[in-house]
């Protein structure tokens, strides 16, 4: 589990993160929703120690995060933007970072399998179209076996059927007891996985719950219509 405290980033004048409170429950996949601007990004680089907030607290497994980065040896991470070295070949990439923690990476055939890249194992980076490299991204997110993952827009540049094999990765990671954290864009991802929604608007949760909750709470018959709803109000909604 995750428990986010009076979490609070500002950035000159612009504050970015307001007295944030969140909690992101262990064994379950915690979608970060919210309009460009809301926080999501400053939040997931808070998760990763990349950023030190201003104020607050993160607490993972019962230890303060802040300061402290021991604890993201736990975390796998797959980030929105990737830059990888270009000169190398896929399978010599995946080597690479499988050397960069402690404990050994474990390479999976039937994800690489899954995920159509077995032919593209020797080619350059420099060389892959932008699905394919995501598809590299998604396997080595994975390859640690980490019991926290934090996967930002994972959907990006997936074909339909890498996409359906990315939904089934993720129920069999939830079926370990694994905690994902997810910023996506794409609604059916969310309608599909989410076991329970943090709405993020002008650096405050506006609401955190399940997609049931959201829609009874707004009134509204669908996440399209109850994103809509909070991103035009000032309404805190509580379930």
């Amino acid at each position: 589990m995750i428990s986010i405290q009076e979490l609070s980033k500002q950035y000159g004048k612009k504050a970015v993160l307001r007295h944030i409170d969140a909690s992101i429950s262990g064994g379950k996949s915690t979608v970060i929703l919210g309009p460009n601007g809301s926080g999501k990004t400053t939040l997931i680089k808070c998760l990763l120690g990349l950023v030190i907030p201003d104020r607050g607290k993160i607490v993972l497994d019962k230890e303060e995060t802040i300061g402290r980065y021991a604890y993201r040896e736990k975390l796998g991470y797959l980030p929105q933007i990737t830059k990888f070295p270009g000169n190398l070949r896929v399978e010599e990439l995946l080597g690479f970072l499988s050397t960069l923690r402690k404990a050994a990476a474990v390479l999976k055939p039937r994800l690489i399998e899954d995920l159509g890249l077995t032919p593209y194992l020797k080619q350059k980076i420099r060389t892959l179209s932008g699905g394919t490299l995501q598809k590299v991204n998604l396997v080595q997110a994975f390859m640690h076996d980490s019991p926290y993952l934090i996967l930002d827009e994972p959907t990006s540049g997936l074909d339909p059927v890498s996409l359906l094999k990315f939904r089934n990765l993720i129920e069999e990671e939830k079926e370990k007891g694994k905690t994902i954290v997810i910023t996506t864009h794409f609604m059916e991802l969310v309608e599909e996985a989410a076991d329970e929604i943090i709405f993020l608007l002008e650096g405050k949760v506006h609401f955190q719950g399940t997609l049931y909750e959201l829609n009874q709470v707004t009134g509204q018959s669908d996440l399209l219509h109850s994103m809509a709803q909070i991103s035009t109000s000032a309404i805190f909604y509580q379930t």
